[in-house]
């Protein structure tokens, strides 16, 4: 593919791709390995990408459309679609979520694999499919990907995963309901989430309400400096638990606009630093009120979860049923809240993001 000089015009499309490539720098040359000088039409910047890994990523026609104008796309999981919530609920939230970002300005792009293929937005069928599958639908980390492509298998993407292919198309901005951490007595089972390592190698905007009180909420900080991810609370000084507004933890930074989170990315970008960044947006305060409800039955659910030996990656899923079923529901409801709530704020600063970059 020629690179448009300054003296030769460019297609807006054109224009926009490469500021596109320009703007995933860095990161990908760590995380991949080797890549291709690309400029920018517009910049004397000179970043690298790894074509072969970007062209293995299948994305939709509409995130397509989207990426060659420069225009907003807001990447979302699908682990939340086939193991956060029960059918048809899931699906049902899973398609108003998107709704969401599309009325805000940005174009949504939920990840998973597909028959082998990594895909960067998913039609209807495939939201679907994945939706009914459920529980029966492989769930892939970082770790599981060659495995799930190698394999033709279809998997939900968890955050780690759904970084990684994000980052792959150039889509800045994604969009999740709480991060993993480090879980309680982590010190000892050393049961870390990969996210938090991801977080420190992926250079992918994630907006979140923050981590669930089932984690060790300052130990969690704690690896996230560590790996030099930027973490910033939204609107708030303190750092948020997911279903309540406070942890008793600092943020260790603080954004009040979509137009500050966007400014911090893209600062991100232009430093061609190989992290990401956490965004993490406060549960809407008339939701809130749920909080301590939700708290009892998760100290219940934790309980169980030592008398039965539940390990690793079950952990998450069996407290989430768990509490579902204490709280008669009401936690999905919370749930769901704040998942839109974050696709709104994240949309917003993909927006602006955009912006910024032409």
């Amino acid at each position: 593919m020629p690179v448009p000089s300054s003296s030769s015009p460019a297609s807006p499309d054109a224009t926009a791709a490469y500021r596109r490539i320009a703007s995933i720098a860095s990161h990908v040359t760590l995380a991949y390995g080797i890549g291709t000088a690309l400029t920018s039409s517009s910049s004397s910047a000179v970043r690298d990408v790894n074509r072969d890994a970007w062209a293995k990523v299948k994305l939709s026609d509409e995130v397509r459309r989207a990426l060659r104008r420069g225009e907003p796309v807001v990447a979302l999981e699908s682990t939340i679609v086939a193991h956060g919530m029960p059918y048809p609920e899931n699906l049902r939230t899973a398609l108003e979520v998107e709704e969401v970002i599309r009325r805000c300005g940005a174009t949504p792009a939920t990840v998973a694999v597909v028959r082998g293929e990594p895909k960067v937005g998913l039609t209807r069928d495939e939201l679907e499919d994945i939706a009914r599958l459920g529980d029966r639908c492989a769930k892939a980390s970082r770790r599981d990907l060659s495995h799930a492509c190698g394999t033709g298998a279809t998997a939900a993407t968890t955050v780690s995963a759904t970084m990684v292919l994000a980052r792959a198309a150039g889509v800045d901005v994604f969009v999740t309901g709480g991060v993993g951490g480090v879980h309680r007595d982590g010190e000892h089972t050393m049961d870390v989430s990969a996210d938090l390592i991801e977080l420190g190698r992926t250079n992918v905007a994630v907006i979140c309400a923050g981590v669930k009180s089932i984690l060790d909420i300052p130990k969690t900080l704690e690896v996230l400096e560590t790996q030099g991810a930027t973490v910033c609370a939204y609107g708030t000084d303190e750092f948020p638990a997911f279903f309540t507004r406070r942890s008793g933890c600092a943020a260790p930074a603080r954004v009040d606009s979509p137009e500050e989170a966007a400014a911090v990315i893209k600062s991100g970008l232009d430093l061609n630093l190989a992290n990401g960044s956490v965004f993490a947006v406060p549960i809407p305060i008339e939701h809130e009120a749920l909080g301590e409800k939700i708290e009892s039955a998760t100290r219940r659910a934790l309980d169980e979860v030592e008398q039965r030996g539940i390990l690793g990656r079950d952990v998450t899923p069996y407290i989430l049923k768990r509490v579902a079923e204490l709280t008669g529901g009401e936690s999905l409801k919370a749930n769901i809240a704040l998942v839109k709530n974050n696709a709104a704020v994240g949309a917003r600063i993909a927006v602006h993001l955009a912006r910024l970059n032409r």
